[in-house]
């Protein structure tokens, strides 16, 4: 399990750096060296806590690549504005894609995969589904009837 966590937290390292080089030459060239060195260092470290903040808490983050995006363009001219915006939103949306991915595979949850369902009092279903399928043996009927609707 350790090295599960260990491999996610690598993978998300890898997506924040991928944003952060190919946005760090857009920076605004027009700034003294030195504060063009902080601005870097800036970029980086938000590229860095929006990825640990979507590994550590990735159900309650909405919008991660607008809240990036909202944090870094400071540090941009205006005409290099859209093409940051464009280079947030993929990387975000591929690290958001992973995290998806292995929430699905269970790897957040002990590595056991959850039935989707909510129980009577409205907490989630504690039990693992059936292979192959979103739903315990306990809540099959709501698999069924999400296929019909």
């Amino acid at each position: 399990m350790e090295a599960q966590k260990l491999a996610i937290q690598n993978r998300m390292y890898q997506y924040s750096r991928a944003i952060y080089r190919s946005i760090k030459d857009l920076i605004d060239p027009y700034v003294p060296a030195d504060t063009q060195a902080e601005y870097r260092r800036e970029v980086l470290a938000a590229c860095e806590d929006t990825m640990e903040r979507l590994a550590k808490d990735p159900l309650y983050f909405s919008k991660p690549d607008r809240a990036l995006f909202q944090d870094i363009r400071r540090y941009f001219p205006i005409r290099a504005q859209a093409q940051v915006a464009w280079v947030v939103e993929e990387g975000v949306g591929a690290a958001v894609a992973f995290i998806t991915e292995q929430i699905e595979a269970g790897a957040f949850d002990g590595g056991a995969p959850r039935c989707r369902a909510t129980t009577r009092k409205g907490k989630p279903c504690q039990r693992t589904p059936l292979p192959e399928r979103d739903y315990c043996p306990s809540h099959q009927h709501l698999e069924t009837s999400a296929e019909a609707a």
